[in-house]
């Protein structure tokens, strides 16, 4: 079953509700009010079915003062049937309500001129022709579908019926593939089952029992039920109009404009990066000038940055910034409606390009939002990774950034990875240029602490990582471990070419403790007493041990005690030879074998059993070699 949501549009007092009600039997105006004036005031709601279509009806109202409630019903519709009573033709809602539809790039429509049957065939044709200029470079100039309608004698009102169902099965349906988010339109309670909130579904899918949450109040609540046109169903899709009964929130704590999506994976913005434009005839929009936002169903108070001039005139565009009085959710390639504080008027419209933009520099320039504007998919996506640079952009977040199913951005996401252009480290994705020159920067760090310290091992991991605090601390690790150039051992970072070296005095100092642990075979002074004995700063000593311990010249017991490689190797046939009578050994026996104290002993044979040579038994040992 294929759904599509249709919008009435047009000046007040033109026969919208009573056109929607002539197509479906259903009264759209469902307030005291309304009936008792004789106008729409809020929007009503219909539907009409067909064999495997359903075209959920949207009725907005037509007065100038009622705009507002118009805006919230008409960012979500597929179809437009523009309203224009045959007796009055053309007037200003006419004008005001297809400048929105234009705007907010609706992109099928039909005229319906009602009231036909109060004017003769003549004036008729006068009013089609009038109508047929008026629609020219608009989106509905593109079908040029006008019919008259008379809702009195029933008059081509079957045929605007086939229109529609015409025209909807040309319509491409929302994306059920993408995250669930329902705009709330209409808030209500019913007795014995709490709060219920409608509207289109534009993206997704949910079923009774899911948890959602409202945004941009994080509020997060379980669906009880799901209702769409009447009838109850366990899901509700995109393209859908729908009633969600929800558990654990109170009516009171909910308004149009907020939004349902699926629960804990949306965020919401106050600042917006888009493309403006001003209808003809607006008056010019001034540098920081204060605008009523209406997006989805919300309407919030902006303030506009204009980025590449200072005064946006009628019929120009510009890349400009929102920043909101209030957060709302809003994604890459959605639309909106501005409108003056006052006098209110409509004065134009635009597209999301970053919904989360960056602090942007002067010198930065606005490619990026070219690309945003007019960019495919893939390209938006790795010009939105580039701007994070260090940080990185989760997976999760690029799928909030722009309003698309979630396979087609994976798809995306992997051609990126195949085509070298970023690199994923667990869900974290970088642009992989950002993180080359990442690169760059620590092998130029590493080779300055070669030059500087020839002798250490190399760069302790702890300073390394403070010298690049703009990287995610949980990351650095992995994003160094994919640089072939770079090593990490244990504590220390070093480049892959880097060997210690000595130089001057150190080659003497050298010499001169490899000496000492030569004499002092199984009784070896500890990194301390060397210190003192060469008159030498221990930390000094220390890498000079690790130095002649990686060129093999030393053995590490632990870190104050090491043997020279002669004495190990004797110590090592020593306990062979001991083996071929005996396997087991006690701390005593292993003293006297090799001639040193217990408090050498002890550190050996535990070195011994570290390295699986023996194993501890009881206080003695087991020889396993």
């Amino acid at each position: 079953m294929r759904h599509i949501i249709l919008g009435t549009a047009g000046h007040i007092d033109h026969g919208k509700s009573s056109l929607v009600k002539a197509l479906t039997g259903i009264d759209p105006d469902r307030l005291k009010e309304e009936k008792l004036r004789g106008i729409t005031i809020d929007l009503g709601f219909a539907d009409l079915k067909f064999d495997d279509l359903t075209v959920g009806i949207i009725d907005v109202p037509g007065h100038e003062r009622l705009i507002k409630n118009m805006l919230a019903g008409t960012g979500s519709v597929d179809i437009v049937v523009l309203v224009i009573a045959a007796d009055e033709g053309v007037m200003p809602q006419t004008i005001e309500h297809l400048a929105i539809c234009n705007m907010l790039g609706c992109k099928a429509g039909i005229v319906a001129l009602t009231k036909s049957d109060l004017v003769d065939s003549e004036f008729l044709q006068l009013v089609h022709d009038e109508v047929s200029d008026f629609i020219k470079g608009t989106f509905l100039d593109d079908f040029n579908t006008i019919i008259a309608v008379s809702v009195k004698t029933g008059e081509n009102i079957e045929l605007l019926k086939s229109k529609i169902q015409e025209l909807s099965k040309k319509i491409k349906p929302k994306s059920t593939g993408g995250l669930f988010r329902l705009p709330i339109d209409r808030v209500f309670t019913l007795k014995g089952f709490g709060a219920v909130v409608t509207g289109t579904v534009i993206s997704g899918s949910i079923k009774t029992d899911e948890m959602i949450e409202i945004l941009p109040k994080g509020i997060t609540c379980k669906v009880r039920g799901v209702q769409s046109h009447g009838s109850f169903m366990d899901k509700t899709s995109a393209g859908q109009r729908a009633a969600l009964n929800l558990q654990g929130v109170d009516k009171d704590d909910i308004i149009r404009g907020d939004v349902v999506s699926a629960a804990n994976v949306f965020k919401v913005t106050d600042k917006l990066d888009t493309l403006l434009t001003l209808l003809k005839g607006s008056p010019p929009l001034k540098n920081r000038a204060t605008i009523h936002l209406h997006i989805g169903s919300s309407e919030v108070i902006a303030r506009v940055i204009i980025y590449d001039k200072t005064v946006i005139n009628s019929e120009e565009s510009a890349f400009c910034q929102l920043r909101l009085s209030s957060p709302i959710v809003a994604l890459n390639g959605e639309r909106f409606i501005i409108r003056r504080i006052s006098p209110l008027q409509t004065i134009g419209g635009g597209i999301v390009l970053d919904p989360f933009p960056i602090r942007r520099k002067k010198t930065k320039g606005l490619d990026d939002l070219n690309i945003y504007y007019k960019g495919e998919l893939k390209d938006k996506l790795h010009e939105k990774i580039k701007n994070y640079g260090l940080i990185g952009m989760e997976i999760s977040e690029l799928k909030i950034f722009i309003n698309e199913d979630t396979q087609i951005i994976n798809n995306a996401i992997d051609k990126l990875s195949k085509n070298g252009l970023i690199i994923k480290i667990d869900t974290t994705i970088f642009d992989k240029e950002t993180l080359t020159s990442l690169y760059k920067d620590i092998e130029s760090k590493l080779r300055e602490f070669h030059k500087k310290y020839p002798l250490k091992e190399g760069m302790p991991k702890e300073a390394l990582k403070g010298l690049f605090l703009s990287v995610e601390n949980k990351l650095f690790f992995k994003i160094l471990s994919l640089d072939n150039e770079i090593i990490i051992e244990k504590e220390y970072v070093r480049l892959r070419q880097f060997k210690q070296t000595q130089t001057g005095i150190d080659v003497v100092m050298t010499a001169k403790i490899l000496e000492l642990l030569k004499n002092a075979e199984f009784n070896p002074l500890t990194k301390k007493e060397i210190a003192e004995t060469i008159i030498m700063k221990e930390n000094q000593v220390w890498d000079i041990l690790k130095y002649l311990a990686l060129q093999g010249q030393i053995i590490r017991i632990n870190d104050s005690i090491y043997l020279e490689k002669g004495a190990f190797d004797k110590m090592m046939t020593a306990i062979k030879e001991f083996s071929k009578e005996k396997k087991d050994i006690s701390v005593a026996e292993f003293r006297d074998l090799i001639g040193t104290t217990r408090k050498y002993a002890l550190p050996l044979l535990e070195y011994l059993d570290t390295n699986k040579i023996t194993l501890r038994v009881g206080d003695g040992r087991k020889i396993l070699i």
